[in-house]
């Protein structure tokens, strides 16, 4: 119970974040496919590290322990993340924003988001047998994660992760990776 407690107050605090950080708007999602508005990849590529950096130091302190990684299929998770992204392009909207947009009230982002959820889970019930054999049996990792796969250190990974965040932060920035809108 405390663990449903704990998740519930930690994405109540993440939706939060999304809101205020702006990225529950349709504009700032789909402006990251148009290169014009990268906030949403810099939050995400922060939350990511900020996560890494707390989960290893807590499991270093003994405080946690980390569950079994599933296995790791790279055809399956290239085709997910073909679709996931193309769904995402055509709505404006992930799960993350779908969901604290649905928490303001909005109907925008509710309808989409549970058509997209639903959707989803319809295609994947109705596919997996099929498949998911065929996937797995291709490119198997089993259960690394990538800094088991390169024989490297997780914190030598975080902090390598963390510096090519701030460096891809200062060229989106300072150097204009980052398209100028036509709105302004």
């Amino acid at each position: 119970m405390t663990n449903l407690i704990l998740a519930l107050v930690l994405g109540v605090f993440f939706g939060f974040a999304l809101n205020k950080a702006g990225l529950t708007k349709y504009h700032k999602i789909i402006n990251v496919y148009r290169f014009t508005d990268m906030t949403v990849l810099k939050f995400m590529m922060t939350a990511l590290v900020v996560s890494m950096s707390g989960l290893y130091a807590l499991r270093g302190l003994g405080l946690i322990i980390f569950p079994n990684v599933p296995a790791t299929y790279i055809v399956g998770n290239l085709v997910g993340g073909i679709v996931f992204g193309f769904g995402m392009a055509l709505s404006g909207y992930c799960p993350g924003t779908a969901a604290a947009g649905a928490g303001e009230g909005k109907l925008d982002y509710l309808i989409p988001g549970l058509l997209g959820f639903l959707t989803g889970a319809v295609i994947y019930g109705l596919t997996y047998q099929q498949v998911f054999p065929k996937i797995s049996a291709i490119a198997n990792y089993g259960n690394a994660i990538i800094p088991d796969l390169w024989n490297v250190s997780p914190f030598l990974f975080i902090l390598m992760f963390a510096l090519m965040s701030l460096l891809l932060f200062y060229l989106i920035d300072r150097v204009g990776w980052q398209r100028k809108s036509s709105e302004q």
